[in-house]
């Protein structure tokens, strides 16, 4: 009597969701993966394989530390800052690469960026101040702050004209300033117009009015660090000669450091820097003699802390240095000086450090510490012109200090740190990167910089973070994909260290590059690339039960040759591969595989089918928990599903 044939079961996974780390391989839902990379779970039966990168023929003249988006004058436009100090452009409607700065002009590492409407872009360097570009024009932010008043002249019957010297660079705006008289006497000048350009303090001269004599000095504006100002705490008394007076410094690491006493009602009024020095690393000594007088005393300030974020916001344009936000006037993007400009420091103990970063969003000015953060909002000008607005913080254990990797996406925003990836949505922060948790631990975060943002793919935007991830003793650089609640990941090169999103031709876009060369994410459908995925191990309903496998079919959608590599792999152990193509082969009498060639010598495959197509094949395995492993370097192709035929073994 012949035995009973062993039942068959089988198992068929279509619905698929997105990558989780989080949990253990045999403790993933059916439809989860513990690894995808280059095939995005768009929705049921419905794996596709994400387009290759397409390469560009520019090549960046020195390693790009920086790599940033901007619109000027509806042009779209990739900015690559340099380790050298210098700046190029990609103009992408154009495909051309051209000049911003030589070499030394910004700092190596670090440069943020914001526009100002499209009419330019504004540039925060951590060193060396704030920039403008207007697609033409590089000027420097040497802003007019203070004129002071060396000599009020006489016989002034109506309002002098003040002419203030142009500024040193080309595409600078020349400052302007206001006269005020009192009994036939210049008393004070106010800066109309604060002026961008001046790399040195601008020459004041006063003309007409029917007076004469009147002279006055201006000093600048910068966020330069190692730069020096003075605030005067003790006007002293009897001082008579101004010109004889003579502020020295002394200390603080830099040099250079000069400046004039302004003298009004026998006390020095002012102390305007005439030289704000380089290179100090702490507040030096200010010395005053000389002019007659005696006991005034000034105290230096030294800019030692980096500039480390820009961004414009309610019409103005925001800086963040150290733990101070300095904001420009009303409707200015280079006046720090005018009656609505100020600046805030934080003091709340929230923010434990300085400010990492500043990002304009959703009607918020968010501010980031490494584990903080905070909003400016309801920005108004009060009728005396002082400006106003709202401090909240909103978080006062979760920041960041990964600076490029905090970016809107639709109404929240996202940022990664060390531990996770969050949303900002209002003021609730939540966890996005639990399924990570398995991942975070072999993230370079040390020695790589984390980059990321929006980018359309498949029609779904995605936001995507740049990471540089440590595969058992292996490094690479892959992007962490965010849509739908569903992570995977994807490969567009293994050394793209930088990338940035930009919105162009009613797309959005990313873009990366390995330091020299540039390279347009998701774009090639016909190249080949490499694709992992790896499924869940399965119960297959019955966890106690060993299975033995004895064939495997994965359904896929193919316009190409496609191969797939597949391993059947259980709790214990993985197969050998099993090769699946649809490909079509010929051999001769013998059986022996015959090769195809063209007139160029190259061999010709044959495709067996395409669209829908079943590729299956035996298998072997055994174990409590079933699952596969397919890899492949084919394009194009989107799988359907997996399907598993096994057999029922022992229990335990």
């Amino acid at each position: 009597m012949a035995a009973a044939e062993q039942k068959k079961s089988y198992e068929v996974v279509k619905e698929f969701r997105g990558v989780n780390t989080k949990a253990n391989r045999t403790a993933l839902e059916k439809g989860e993966f513990s690894w995808l990379e280059n095939a995005m779970p768009i929705g049921y039966a419905n794996l596709k394989i994400v387009p290759a990168a397409n390469t560009s023929n520019h090549v960046f003249a020195n390693t790009v530390t920086s790599f940033l988006s901007a619109n000027i004058n509806n042009k779209d436009y990739l900015l690559a800052f340099k380790q050298d100090g210098s700046a190029q452009y990609v103009e992408i409607d154009t495909d051309t690469l051209g000049n911003v700065a030589n070499a030394s002009t910004f700092s190596s590492s670090n440069i943020n960026i914001t526009q100002w409407k499209d009419e330019r872009v504004l540039i925060g360097d951590p060193k060396k101040g704030v920039f403008y570009w207007d697609g033409t024009n590089l000027v420097t932010i040497g802003a007019v702050g203070q004129i002071g008043i060396t000599n009020g002249g006489s016989g002034y019957t109506t309002t002098p004209v003040v002419n203030i010297s142009a500024p040193n660079q080309t595409g600078g705006i020349q400052a302007q300033g206001e006269a005020i008289i009192t009994a036939n006497v210049l008393t004070s000048i106010i800066i109309t117009e604060a002026g961008t350009g001046y790399t040195s303090p601008p020459t004041v001269t006063i003309t007409g009015g029917g007076g004469t004599n009147a002279t006055a000095i201006a000093g600048l504006v910068t966020f330069k660090v190692g730069t020096v100002s003075v605030l005067v705490t003790n006007g002293g008394t009897g001082y008579t000669n101004a010109s004889n007076i003579t502020v020295s410094f002394s200390g603080g690491g830099g040099n250079n450091a000069a400046a004039t006493a302004v003298v009004s009602g026998g006390q020095i009024s002012q102390i305007i820097m005439t030289n704000n020095g380089d290179g100090y690393t702490s507040a030096p000594t200010v010395s005053i003699s000389g002019g007659g007088g005696s006991n005034a005393a000034a105290i230096a300030i030294a800019n030692t802390n980096d500039l480390t974020g820009i961004q414009t916001f309610s019409g103005r344009t925001w800086v963040a240095q150290g733990r101070t936000v300095s904001y420009t006037a009303a409707g200015s993007y280079s006046d720090f000086v005018s009656l609505s400009s100020g600046a805030l420091t934080l003091t709340d103990s929230t923010l434990h450090s300085n400010i990492v970063q500043l990002l304009s969003a959703n009607n918020f000015l968010y501010i980031f510490g490494e584990d903080s953060i905070n909003v400016f909002s309801d920005v108004r000008v009060t009728d005396i012109g002082l400006t106003l607005f709202t401090n909240t913080n909103i978080s006062a254990s979760v920041g960041s200090r990964l600076r490029y990797a905090i970016f809107p996406y639709f109404r929240s925003v996202l940022f990664m740190n060390e531990y996770g990836v969050y949303a900002l949505v209002g003021s609730t922060t939540s966890k996005l990167s639990d399924p990570l948790d398995g991942v975070f631990p072999d993230i370079d975060f040390a020695t790589a910089t984390v980059t990321g943002g929006q980018v359309l793919l498949n029609n779904i935007l995605c936001a995507a973070f740049n990471i540089r991830y440590n595969d058992n003793g292996s490094s690479k650089y892959i992007q962490a994909v965010f849509f739908e609640k569903k992570w995977f990941f994807t490969n567009q090169g293994t050394d793209i260290k930088l990338v940035a999103s930009l919105a162009t031709g009613g797309n959005i876009k990313m873009y990366g590059t390995n330091g020299t060369n540039l390279v347009t994410f998701y774009q090639n459908a016909t190249a080949a690339i490499p694709s992992v995925v790896e499924t869940a191990l399965l119960p297959m309903g019955d966890p106690i039960r060993t299975k033995q496998a004895l064939k495997i079919g994965i359904e896929a959608t193919t316009t190409n040759a496609t191969t797939f590599n597949v391993t059947v792999d259980s709790e214990r152990n993985a197969s050998p591969p099993y090769t699946l193509g649809n490909f079509a082969q010929w051999v001769n009498n013998a059986n022996q595989a015959i090769d195809w060639v063209n007139n160029s010598s190259i061999q010709i495959n044959w495709i067996g089918g395409q669209g829908y197509y079943l590729y299956k094949t035996d298998a072997q395995q055994w174990g409590k928990y079933l699952g596969m492993t397919v890899t492949s370097n084919s394009a194009s192709f989107v799988i359907n599903g997996f399907e598993y035929e096994h057999e029922l073994r022992v229990r335990f």
